[in-house]
């Protein structure tokens, strides 16, 4: 894995966001994680809001991304990053309690990396985080490049 690799996290529920971080850590994974609480907060970063702590480029991210949040849910959030001239590079893993397979689809069409369910019962969302800890290992993300328009063009 390209040790630049910083790991956002996208998820409303802090202890959901806790968790997955606690256990990305315990699986070897020593990479910076940023946590947002909703959709708006990751797109300010991503697409360079000026009034927000923002992204950098010739760096390598990799979203783990919640469909279930205020303001800008996963789905809006997937839109608009796979729609970006720059960010659509971007493996996103949808992350998130929902199974149903309309949205598990419309993810894919969008252009999710990866979609895991997250188990309702405590010890199987531990198993699920600490498997997904040992692919972060593995994975090779392409780094962001390049400059565009405070838009997003």
């Amino acid at each position: 894995m390209n040790r630049e690799l910083m790991i956002l996290i996208a998820e409303d529920d802090l202890g959901h966001a806790a968790l997955v971080r606690k256990n990305i850590l315990r699986a070897g994974i020593n990479n910076k994680i940023f946590h947002f609480v909703d959709g708006q907060e990751l797109l300010d970063f991503l697409l360079i809001d000026e009034k927000a702590p923002h992204r950098k480029t010739e760096t390598s991210y990799l979203i783990l991304l919640d469909i279930r949040m205020p303001k800008v849910n996963g789905i809006e959030a997937l839109r608009k990053l796979k729609a970006h001239s720059i960010l659509k590079r971007v493996p996103v893993v949808m992350l998130t309690t929902t199974d149903d397979p309309r949205e598990i689809q419309k993810c894919y069409e969008l252009g999710c990396s990866n979609y895991i369910r997250k188990p309702v019962d405590y010890e199987s969302f531990v198993d699920v985080i600490k498997k997904l800890g040992l692919f972060l290992k593995v994975v090779e993300v392409p780094t962001v490049q390049g400059v565009e328009d405070h838009a997003g063009n």
